[in-house]
């Protein structure tokens, strides 16, 4: 039987208590608030949001109010095209996650010529989206919000497609969470919690990408408080206000 690729980061200091607190604070939420409150139109909310708190990281200057209307700029235009079809791509992120991240680049990059949506950059690129799909694909303990997290990282630091490579990655996070079974009805607002926890997000994307143990277990604990920060963004903690 193969080794468990994510083994060793589940046995880094802090990481198993960071996981199984932000699980438990997801699952609540859920559980107590979800069940009274969830709809089609919460949804479509959280995935709106989080079209914007993306795009605002990719560098748009579009307000929330604007994306809820449907409008913004150019670039949260390119992440809005990816929240509509976010839901209906899960299966495809279980079944062969390198096609599910094609096709999310193909949507956020829609201004491209055909022959350059959805794929990579070079072989090189292509080689790196192959080693990040097969990770997906083989068996782990590792928490799937912990994995969740680790692939937004690897898409942002390889950067394989020729652009939107942070949309793309922040889409795969969440839909992560949605294929893994963590967040089914994708309430919770990955992308809203990393816009409001913005510098140490950009210091630990930063620190991942100069490589080394340390880097990424810094990453890895940074993305536990993210999806703390995601939970909170979320409409039903707004509808609980």
């Amino acid at each position: 039987m193969a080794s468990d690729p994510l083994a060793w980061l589940v046995s880094l200091e802090g990481v198993p208590s960071a996981y199984a607190a932000v699980r438990d604070g997801i699952d609540v939420m859920l559980r107590d608030r979800g069940l009274r409150r969830t709809s089609p139109e919460t949804t479509a909310e959280s995935l709106l949001r989080g079209a914007q708190a993306s795009a605002v990281l990719e560098g748009s200057s579009s307000t929330l109010a604007q994306v809820l209307e449907g409008g913004g700029d150019d670039i949260a235009q390119d992440s809005l095209r990816v929240s509509t079809e976010l839901l209906s791509l899960a299966p495809l992120m279980a079944r062969s996650p390198l096609q599910a991240l094609a096709r999310l680049h193909a949507l956020a990059a829609s201004s491209l010529p055909d022959d350059r949506r959805g794929r990579p950059r070079d072989d090189e690129s292509a080689a790196r989206l192959r080693d990040i799909s097969a990770l997906l694909t083989r068996p782990t303990d590792a928490p799937a919000l912990l994995v969740a997290s680790l692939i937004h990282a690897e898409l942002i630091t390889a950067a394989p497609f020729p652009s939107h490579n942070g949309i793309v990655a922040r889409a795969a996070e969440r839909l992560l969470l949605l294929s893994r079974g963590v967040d089914e009805k994708s309430l919770v607002v990955p992308e809203a919690g990393h816009l409001a926890l913005r510098p140490a997000y950009e210091s630990n994307l930063r620190g991942y990408a100069e490589g080394g143990a340390a880097g990424m277990h810094a990453w890895i604990l940074y993305g536990a408080e993210a999806f703390a920060a995601g939970a909170e963004a979320s409409p039903l903690r707004r509808a609980a206000d």
